[in-house]
């Protein structure tokens, strides 16, 4: 299986998570986040208006507005598929990727650049990313797009470069406010710090691309004051940034100032202690060369990584994906970690880290046996031939002789190859069919059930039933229904509301019911099969009498 080793066979290696990402783009939308964006993009295309953003009935005051362009521009290509919502995820990750490339080989080495690509594709979170998508697979293409024609601008002076850096910027600016800013700036002024190139920010050339990355901003802003006037351009210039690092409309999630440290573990799966130790190796060098411009040390993505991560650690709100926009950062520096180790000839290092390969490999095959045999019995023969070939593929490569670098990380992407397909084409398709929105749009159909009819009762949304029945369902409030006369339905999400509901002195005439569990939240009882129904609640779609 010296196959994939051969430089001229990297493509397959590409067509393969190629595979993996092409089975997630047809999966069923996953609430909450991902079902919501995407109901939200669907208000944008079937009401003909991009300038103003809706959660359910409310005007939605937080996230800008590209993500959701994107979306609404897709569905009107395509049409109101869940393929047609991810495309623009798909695109702005192939951008990152190539991003990735140039900035690994611009920094370290063409040998390692496809070594930073391949990572970077096969991050978990970053895989995550692009089915279960959020404002996230934009937000970090574009900002690394940035970082690489920034950097290549400080190397050439090149005024393209400027400008184009600077549109990546109000891209992802547009994406999710300054955060991806503070990345891009924290980046490049680390490097040009640590090079002493500070003659690049006297041109008159920065004054070019702040009008540029001015410029680009300005449809967002333009959204912004549309629906909220000039409270709305000052919540994304300033209060946006403010809120989520005080939890300001936010519960506060986690106290924990080590929180993104240790989720690394799992979003940046399988390359995270490559990177965390590659992070000491670095800084080692560099302190012993006493602060120095050091050969096989660069600042600008240890630097961007490194306070990015400082900042967002004292936020009261933390979430992993925020990580997201850093892996391409990481990536680039992991397979610099990896030209180093080999150029300073750390043999011994790297048979260490490609027995953490082997552990890890161990580990993840359980877990995928676990979830083959073990949680859904749903098992037809195409998915266990696929993951059985897939799984050998994987133990013969590790089981060949070659350089260790190499193994590493061929080991490495095939393990999470054969991870993934497992994920996308078996755990996720079964798991997302546990949410309530989606199976009661498939009641609502097999039942002729008129759309027009259906509300959400107060506050009981739910966005994979918006979704599914391709309608953005209004809400209506108790004295509504009473002083109605047509036909209703509502959509409740439990037992509770229904009682409250006949406390209320409603009538029901009818009753249809869907299991319910919050994907997002998996414990061990759900995954076993003898405890999953304790694990499942219901929602409703109540027929009310709306006659006293």
């Amino acid at each position: 299986m010296n196959f994939f080793y051969q430089q001229k066979n990297i493509k397959y290696l590409y067509f393969l998570v190629a595979f993996v990402y092409a089975i997630g783009l047809f999966m069923n939308l996953m609430e909450n986040d991902s079902a919501q964006h995407a109901t939200m993009a669907m208000r944008m295309y079937l009401n003909d208006n991009l300038f103003e953003l809706y959660k359910g009935p409310n005007p939605y005051l937080d996230k800008p507005h590209m993500h959701f362009w994107l979306a609404a521009i897709s569905f009107k290509i395509f049409g109101l598929y869940e393929w047609a919502y991810r495309i623009p995820a798909i695109l702005f990750t192939i951008l990152g990727a190539y991003s990735v490339y140039q900035l690994t080989k611009k920094l370290y080495d063409i040998s390692v650049a496809h070594y930073g690509t391949l990572i970077f594709l096969t991050s978990q979170s970053i895989i995550l990313a692009n089915h279960d998508v959020r404002t996230d697979a934009v937000l970090t293409g574009a900002t690394i797009f940035a970082i690489w024609l920034l950097f290549e601008y400080i190397s050439t002076r090149k005024i393209i470069h400027i400008i184009l850096g600077t549109i990546g910027m109000g891209i992802s600016f547009s994406t999710k406010g300054f955060y991806g800013v503070g990345i891009i700036c924290f980046s490049l002024l680390s490097h040009i710090i640590y090079t002493k190139k500070y003659k690049v920010l006297l041109s008159y050339k920065i004054l070019i691309g702040l009008a540029v990355f001015f410029i680009s901003i300005i449809p967002i802003l333009y959204a912004y004051y549309v629906q909220f006037g000039w409270e709305g351009v000052n919540f994304i210039l300033w209060n946006q940034n403010v809120n989520r690092i005080t939890a300001t409309g936010f519960k506060q999630n986690s106290p924990d100032y080590f929180f993104f440290f240790h989720s690394l573990l799992w979003v940046f799966l399988p390359w995270a202690f490559l990177m965390y130790y590659g992070m000491f190796y670095q800084l080692k060098k560099w302190v012993k060369n006493k602060f120095k411009l050091t050969e096989g040390v660069e600042f600008l993505t240890l630097g961007g990584v490194l306070i990015t991560l400082l900042i967002i650690s004292f936020s009261k709100f933390k979430l992993p994906h925020y990580l997201n926009p850093l892996l391409t950062l990481l990536s680039v520096f992991t397979a610099g970690v990896l030209y180093n180790l080999k150029k300073d000839q750390q043999q011994k290092t790297l048979k260490i880290f490609l027995g953490i390969v082997y552990f890890i490999a161990t580990m993840l095959t359980i877990a995928v046996l676990l979830i083959l045999f073990f949680t859904f019995n749903t098992l037809n023969t195409l998915i266990i031939i696929c993951s059985l070939t897939l799984f050998l593929v994987v133990l013969f490569t590790l089981l060949k002789k070659a350089e260790l670098q190499k193994k590493i990380v061929i080991n490495s992407v095939l393990l999470m190859i054969f991870v993934n397909v497992v994920l996308n084409a078996y755990f996720y398709p079964e798991l997302l069919q546990y949410q309530g929105g989606l199976n009661m749009s498939k009641i609502i159909t097999e039942h002729n059930i008129d759309v027009n009819n259906i509300y959400h009762y107060e506050n009981n949304y739910s966005w994979t039933l918006d979704y599914y029945t391709k309608r953005n369902t209004p809400t209506i409030t108790k004295e509504e229904i009473q002083n109605s006369n047509k036909e209703i339905w509502l959509f409740v999400n439990s037992e509770k509301v229904v009682n409250q509901l006949l406390k209320d002195g409603f009538k029901i005439e009818e009753k249809l019911a869907a299991d319910h569990f919050r994907v997002t939240r998996l414990n061990l009882k759900f995954l076993n099969p003898n405890r999953r129904v304790s694990q499942l609640s219901k929602v409703y779609l109540l027929k009310i009498k709306t006659y006293f």
